[in-house]
């Protein structure tokens, strides 16, 4: 973001706050089309005119937005992977073999079928 031009990071910003807005706005049930249109107008609008005076805490913002929304993408998925397995009883380190884990069956060959291979 540091070699990017004031008007972007303006735009980049933006689309982040519209994206919390609409987030918050969802999780407390109080989500209309018009806030969420005046609000990204006027947030758009706002930042696009101070965007060269305020660059460096668009810099900070974004580092910020960033990373927050990349931490609960991380946490989410990890979750989610953590339900399937459970509901699907996979057995990711494969420590017992049980009737209701999946568990490969493996043939134990032995070594009577190694040859030397020269």
């Amino acid at each position: 973001m540091q070699v990017s031009s004031p008007r972007f990071k303006a735009l980049a910003v933006s689309a982040g706050l519209t994206f919390w807005f609409l987030v918050i706005s969802f999780s407390f049930n109080f989500f209309m089309l018009e806030y969420f249109l005046i609000f990204t107008i006027s947030i758009f609008t706002i930042m696009q005119i101070l965007s060269i005076k305020v660059s460096k805490a668009l810099d900070v913002f974004a580092i910020f937005n960033t990373k927050l929304f990349l931490g609960i993408l991380f946490v989410t998925v990890i979750s989610l992977y953590g339900i399937f397995f459970k509901i699907l009883r996979i057995d990711l380190l494969r420590t017992k073999s049980q009737e209701k884990s999946y568990w490969l069956e493996m043939e134990d060959e032995g070594t009577s079928k190694i040859l030397k291979q020269y």
